[in-house]
């Protein structure tokens, strides 16, 4: 009845970080991430160091502001049709 008993208890969600997999407390993607957001870092070419969860959480940041940006860019096409009138 205990193998039964434990069967039946879910196995805990591997945590991520902006998407990625962390393999224990995601410590290494947020070192990553808060390094990244520091130093301003834009390229993921940057992103690399010894450690692949560090990476990642660099990777993770790049992305972010890659993102962000793209969402802040004024619509062309709408500017335009403002000024023909």
């Amino acid at each position: 009845m205990a193998l039964v008993g434990s069967l039946a208890i879910p196995a805990a969600a591997q945590e991520t970080f902006h998407g990625y997999d962390c393999t224990d407390d995601c410590s290494g993607h947020e070192a990553g991430y808060s390094w990244a957001a520091r130093n301003d870092i834009s390229d993921e070419r940057d992103c690399n160091g010894d450690s692949q969860s560090f990476n990642e959480g660099c990777q993770a940041y790049v992305e972010e502001q890659a993102n962000n940006a793209g969402r802040n860019q004024p619509d062309d096409e709408n500017e335009d049709e403002d000024s023909d009138e």
